[in-house]
């Protein structure tokens, strides 16, 4: 099968969409199907405003068509709403070409957070985006009911997961240096991941801090105390992870949260809010701690066992995805 996607996340950006499309695509691939990406990488590209670590293409109708055309696609999916998106979007129309998409990210919430955009008119706009799809894939129950609630249609659940591979339990020596309990956050460094909540807890021990994002320089300054250690590759990641004690996670606008999932896997708790992403991920597993104040669900989650936090993460398989969006995905016509 010859599956073709566009997306305006993608290498070297370093976030949960770009890690969902690499580690679904090495399932496709094994599987024996091809698998085309178009993204801002065949492109000549722009920095998003306030964003600049996201690349923006510009005036790229003409490129997508000659890139989606030279794919010879028997499946297409749109994975974001960016310029690429519409653009796609906008040329499976005119053909009648059907095409999936997916709701990776609550953009509205992110849209308000920095201009206070009312959320009714990013959300009239994004469910314009989807309508046109055959099916949009959203990742878990309670995405559905939101979005079901906001009038979005044909929507379809598919599954996550983690490399388990990848995030694996390790030595807690490796960051013997840091006064404990070590509770570590992970992920990009912006505005909509709330992460000052995290912040400013009253914590014993050490506040770490992982990933890359275009806030990272101001919290640097704003909270010396913190360890920030910017981007590291995900191997030097996993064994933070798994030398840490807690793993904090104060968003409250993540469709998921996988970040969640890939500190499990190292054996990790998860003290983080009762919202839609840790209801779904940690839920009443054990291997978390869900309340509305993070600093009691921090301490909480010291008491758990990390053995039960990686036989839970493990419950979540990539297989298990590749076979949800490859059911999903919608066959063009011969003809097309």
């Amino acid at each position: 099968m010859n599956i073709t996607i566009v997306t305006d996340a993608w290498k070297p950006q370093v976030n949960g969409v770009v890690r969902n499309y690499e580690s679904l695509t090495k399932v496709f691939r094994e599987r024996g199907n091809k698998v085309t990406f178009i993204s801002p990488l065949d492109f000549m590209t722009v920095p998003c405003p306030t964003y600049p670590e996201i690349s923006l293409a510009i005036f790229p109708k003409r490129k997508l068509v000659k890139l989606l055309e030279a794919s010879n696609p028997e499946r297409i999916h749109i994975a974001t709403e960016g310029p690429l998106g519409w653009a796609a979007r906008a040329y499976c129309i005119k053909n009648g070409l059907p095409f999936t998409t997916c709701y990776h990210t609550k953009f509205p919430e992110y849209i308000h957070e920095r201009f206070s955009i009312p959320l009714d008119w990013s959300y009239g706009l994004m469910r314009k985006f989807h309508d046109a799809a055959t099916t949009t894939l959203i990742n878990t129950d309670g995405v559905y009911d939101e979005l079901t609630l906001r009038r979005f249609n044909h929507l379809r659940k598919r599954r996550m997961g983690v490399d388990g591979r990848i995030f694996q339990q390790g030595e807690k020596d490796f960051l013997k240096h840091l006064p404990r309990p070590i509770f570590v956050c992970h992920g990009r460094i912006a505005v909509e991941k709330n992460l000052e909540a995290f912040l400013k807890l009253d914590l014993p021990g050490t506040k770490l801090v992982i990933g890359p994002g275009p806030l990272l320089p101001y919290l640097k300054k704003k909270y010396p105390d913190v360890v920030f250690t910017g981007y590291v590759p995900d191997e030097e990641m996993s064994k933070m992870l798994a030398a840490s004690d807690v793993m904090v996670f104060p968003s409250f606008t993540e469709t998921f949260g996988l970040v969640q999932l890939e500190a499990m896997a190292c054996g990790l708790p998860v003290a983080a809010l009762p919202v839609t992403g840790p209801n779904e991920i940690v839920g009443k597993s054990g291997a978390g701690v869900l309340d509305t104040d993070l600093r009691k669900a921090a301490l909480a989650a010291l008491d758990i066992n990390g053995d039960t936090c990686r036989k839970h993460a493990l419950q979540f398989k990539w297989e298990d995805g590749a076979d949800d969006f490859l059911g999903a995905l919608t066959p063009l016509a011969k003809s097309a």
